[in-house]
């Protein structure tokens, strides 16, 4: 399929950018605060894999229109092929984000609910505890990584497009 990546004369990668540079950290954030802040976790509930979900959606477009505009410009600049393989790195970040929301959504609200409920019916509390433990470790990493991942796509990114283009 065939798509023109551009609205009104605008690369629209430009434009996916901003919101991927937006809610992937806003995932991370509640997942974050879904993990460590209970009050945060009440409320925030199936907004966070939400959130995800929708960083998970925007990621692959970026990508693609990214490599629509690419095919496009004239003089491709070694730190645009570092942009360029950067940016392929955030997809399995942001799948493993979006699979630890889901997770820890469930978690809390089903298994761990549960086990609260039913003390006989499910695992132990110190076994709970345990897994509730590696599922903040993993909440941990898969929040920086894709925090990280993204800030240094952008860097790339923007040293790619400005750099040579204005006087110091």
């Amino acid at each position: 399929m065939n798509i023109d990546w551009e609205f009104n004369g605008l690369p629209l990668h430009v434009l996916i950018v901003h919101a991927v540079v937006i809610v992937v950290p806003l995932a991370a954030l509640c997942l974050l605060l879904t993990a460590f802040w209970p009050t945060a976790r009440r409320r925030l509930g199936i907004v966070t894999p939400l959130v995800a979900l929708a960083a998970l959606v925007l990621v692959p477009l970026a990508v693609q229109a990214g490599e629509w505009l690419q095919s496009r410009i004239v003089n491709v600049t070694p730190l645009m092929g570092t942009h360029t393989s950067l940016g392929k790195m955030l997809l399995p970040w942001v799948i493993g984000l979006f699979i630890v929301a889901a997770v820890q959504w469930l978690w809390y609200r089903y298994l761990a609910a549960a086990g609260a409920r039913f003390a006989s019916a499910v695992p132990s509390r110190t076994r709970r505890l345990v897994a509730t433990v590696i599922l903040d470790l993993v909440v941990l990493v898969s929040a920086i990584g894709s925090v990280v991942t993204v800030a240094l796509i952008g860097e790339s990114g923007s040293r790619a497009v400005w750099t040579g283009l204005f006087t110091p």
